[in-house]
């Protein structure tokens, strides 16, 4: 409707849970010539976006590894699950979005595993505990867990690991995760509550580049591209999972 109307839009993710719907979408978007821009608002966390610069500068070396979480603190509504589209591309399509805009890397290849601790869950064919090896372009490697309970809070970070210097996203005194080493202190705030609490200073900024895109006339900062780019992932290793084998991004499309 908003390009048929020639008004800018924001549009939270993904798109459309199929690949088929997605393109649709793009194709309506590219005739009609309308701004979009995609709630992939990790892109505009200070602790991604140093990350970002870190990596692009150098001062990281050659990055050879990266690991993310994402970890809720409980699972969500089971109406909410049944047409969430799964854990991939509900909860974990943001790790894929941002490992790619961080490393700035594609992802090529994923391997992806996962269980249903709760029958909700199996009713529906999806996971609420899963884990995913993915390869990036030039085979910088990634490893990603995603979960739908974690008893100490909201848990979002990512590790980065060059041949210069290692660096962390999400690690402060709200982060969900207590060591069990002699002498050190727990975290002195609660974790995290949920999404909205973690990266609110995110969504305002987000937001507020919309905003200036559109009165500006600037490219998009997250693009209708982006956003089929990590669905594509994120439909790899939902097939992946089911299939218990590697899958190429290619074989998706």
């Amino acid at each position: 409707m908003a390009a048929d109307y020639s008004v800018a839009a924001f549009c939270e993710k993904p798109i459309a849970l199929d690949l088929a719907a997605t393109d649709a979408v793009i194709d309506h978007v590219k005739r009609s010539g309308i701004f979009v821009q995609i709630g992939f608002q990790r892109r505009f966390d200070p602790g991604y976006r140093a990350a970002r610069e870190a990596v692009r500068s150098g001062a990281l070396g050659d990055v050879h590894m990266v690991r993310m979480a994402t970890h809720d603190p409980a699972p969500p509504p089971e109406a909410y699950i049944a047409s969430s589209g799964g854990i991939w591309r509900d909860l974990a399509i943001h790790d894929f979005d941002i490992g790619a805009w961080v490393v700035g890397r594609r992802v090529t290849e994923v391997f992806a595993e996962g269980q249903a601790n709760s029958p909700m869950f199996a009713r529906h064919d999806d996971v609420d505990a899963a884990c995913a090896v993915l390869r990036f372009e030039g085979g910088t490697l990634g490893l990603l867990s995603a979960t739908r309970n974690d008893a100490r809070g909201y848990d979002v970070r990512m590790e980065l690991f060059g041949l210069r210097d290692s660096v962390a996203v999400g690690w402060d005194d709200r982060t969900p995760l207590r060591s069990v080493e002699p002498g050190v202190e727990p975290p002195s705030e609660r974790g995290y509550e949920d999404f909205l609490h973690r990266f609110e200073p995110a969504y305002r900024a987000e937001l507020h580049a919309f905003l200036e895109a559109v009165k500006d006339g600037t490219e998009s900062p997250s693009s209708v591209t982006d956003a089929r780019e990590a669905l594509v992932v994120a439909l790899a290793a939902d097939r992946s999972l089911k299939e218990h084998r590697p899958v190429k991004v290619e074989e998706i499309g």
